[in-house]
């Protein structure tokens, strides 16, 4: 699709799998009710144990984990980046601009694991969790696209801002993916299962409805998505057609997998690198964006979306689409 929104779903990938995260909850994926029946066991004798050549998360000790803050706290976080926003006068700056100057505000905040971590069986249910103590790299982007959102509209509320991180879960249109009209290659080989291949490695996946659910997800993309990409070596020759604040989903050869990383471009002179929340501990800038995806092994490229603000929001949420 070229319009696409990242959701946030019950599930936390271990790394950040845009599209099918969004498609997994718009065709309905819940948890049981219930107990879940399939054990360990169970999950071993399916082949879902996890695999060594299988991405995984960083070392404990490489990144800092904290529970969840009382909401007041985080409202107090929040004030504290509206306060930088005035001052900074970015509700007249161009979006891309705002969403970068933003993000930098975070640097060195850390990186957390699991930082929206719930339990399936937790009462009460499921809540939507806004922070803004550290990041892992998809809640960093969806934190300074909702801040930024809340700028751009003025009202620097607090309730708006989690609004707006909800609707970006819940709606498309607020992300265009522009990665073939830049040049992207399409890979036709390219096929989705790195979930149900690997289902020990996702907890909530225990979850029978949910584990067939995401069976049906990937068969789905695997019938109807393009997989367009910008290869590694040709990332340099797109620094032109990319603007400060698009979101960046590094593609991979894993198979079954689409992207492992995310994060925001970031402009500066000649300067075209990677604003983002970093597995190596904190929210930094890697200042080459192209050096930066051709050092880590198993990224091949980027995928490239462009948030949408305004009236295009809803005019790109009715536009048909091609990965």
């Amino acid at each position: 699709m070229d319009v696409f929104s990242p959701r946030r779903h019950r599930l936390r990938l271990l790394f950040v799998t845009v599209l099918l995260a969004s498609l997994s909850a718009a065709v309905g994926c819940r948890s049981d009710t219930a107990t879940p029946s399939s054990s360990s066991a169970d999950s071993a004798a399916t082949g879902a144990a996890p695999s060594p050549a299988a991405p995984t998360m960083p070392p404990p000790d490489s990144v800092t984990a904290a529970d969840i803050p009382a909401d007041s706290v985080t409202n107090e976080r929040f004030q504290r980046v509206m306060h930088f926003a005035r001052r900074a006068n970015l509700a007249e700056r161009p979006p891309g601009q705002a969403i970068q100057a933003l993000g930098r505000y975070f640097l060195g905040r850390p990186y957390l694991v699991g930082p929206l971590d719930q339990t399936l069986d937790q009462n009460p249910p499921e809540q939507l969790v806004c922070r803004l103590d550290g990041f892992d790299c998809f809640t960093f982007d969806e934190a300074v696209l909702a801040l930024a959102r809340t700028v751009d509209d003025g009202s620097y509320s607090y309730d708006k801002y989690k609004d707006y991180t909800r609707k970006q879960a819940e709606e498309q249109g607020v992300l265009k993916n522009i990665t073939r009209q830049i040049g992207g290659r399409r890979n036709p080989d390219k096929r989705y299962g790195f979930m149900s291949a690997h289902r020990g490695e996702y907890p909530q996946l225990e979850s029978d409805s949910l584990y067939l659910c995401i069976q049906q997800v990937e068969k789905r993309l695997n019938r109807t998505m393009d997989y367009y990409y910008v290869p590694q070596d040709s990332i340099r020759a797109v620094y032109g057609k990319l603007k400060a604040g698009d979101l960046i989903s590094t593609a991979t050869d894993i198979d079954g997998l689409d992207v492992t990383h995310t994060g925001l471009v970031y402009k500066k002179a000649d300067t075209t690198g990677l604003l983002h929340a970093s597995t190596s501990g904190s929210v930094k800038i890697s200042p080459d964006l192209q050096r930066y995806v051709q050092g880590v092994d198993s990224q091949i490229g980027i995928i490239v979306a462009r948030p949408v603000f305004g009236e295009g929001e809803s005019e790109s949420a009715s536009a048909s689409s091609t990965r």
